[in-house]
């Protein structure tokens, strides 16, 4: 940051909505822009030169796109927050863009207004969605979830309800009419669909993914 204000470097190949961009930026006191390029590999090699608060770059660069100027940012933990451009509705690439690491993922036609201020938000550390991105990403995640869910036996679900509800493997046996034995073998696949090691995490784990509802 100098001078108290948020250092930011543009890449975008598009000249009209790069300048527009820059002139925009150029009139904002908070903001002082640091360099801009047209190129993927440029952007990346000036975030590394230059080390701005912020990078805007656009999702769809030549060069190297936005996506992986994101991941190679993370990858050298460099302190530059990376906001993605777009000029199109996909919430699968918005998930994509932000679970690499992107400080956010705006729309192309927001304005130039709002655009600096979902800047100045990325600055201080707030990952900026546009709202038509919002209800999407939700979806993403949700079916991400579900698929990432583990199938339990009827058995197994019955097992992990009285584990939940504190019962030991000697009393879930005497309820389920199953020896102590079987009952820890289904305990042990419970553990491994689960990925967890001890009753607690498996609790845990269930209820995050809502297998105790």
């Amino acid at each position: 940051m100098s001078a108290g204000r948020l250092t930011i470097l543009i890449a975008d190949d598009h000249p009209v909505y790069r300048q527009g961009l820059e002139r925009a930026i150029g009139e904002r006191p908070d903001l002082e822009l640091v360099g801009s390029t047209a190129d993927g590999r440029q952007a990346l090699e000036r975030i590394h030169e230059l080390a701005p608060d912020v990078a805007v770059v656009d999702e769809r660069m030549p060069g190297l796109d936005g996506l992986k100027i994101v991941s190679a940012v993370q990858r050298d933990g460099l302190r530059t927050k990376v906001m993605l451009l777009t000029g199109y509705e996909d919430s699968g690439a918005a998930y994509k863009a932000l679970a690499e690491g992107a400080a956010g993922y705006v729309s192309k036609a927001s304005d130039h207004t709002e655009l600096c201020e979902s800047i100045v938000a990325a600055g201080r550390g707030e990952t900026v969605i546009a709202p038509q991105f919002a209800a999407g990403i939700a979806t993403e995640i949700q079916l991400r979830e579900a698929s990432e869910r583990p199938a339990l036996t009827s058995r197994e679900a019955g097992v992990l309800r009285l584990l939940a509800e504190g019962r030991t493997a000697a009393r879930i046996g005497a309820e389920l009419h199953l020896s102590e034995s079987t009952v820890k073998t289904h305990l042990h696949n419970l553990y491994d669909k689960l990925g967890v090691s001890d009753r607690a995490a498996a609790v845990a784990t269930a209820m995050r993914w809502g297998l105790l509802e």
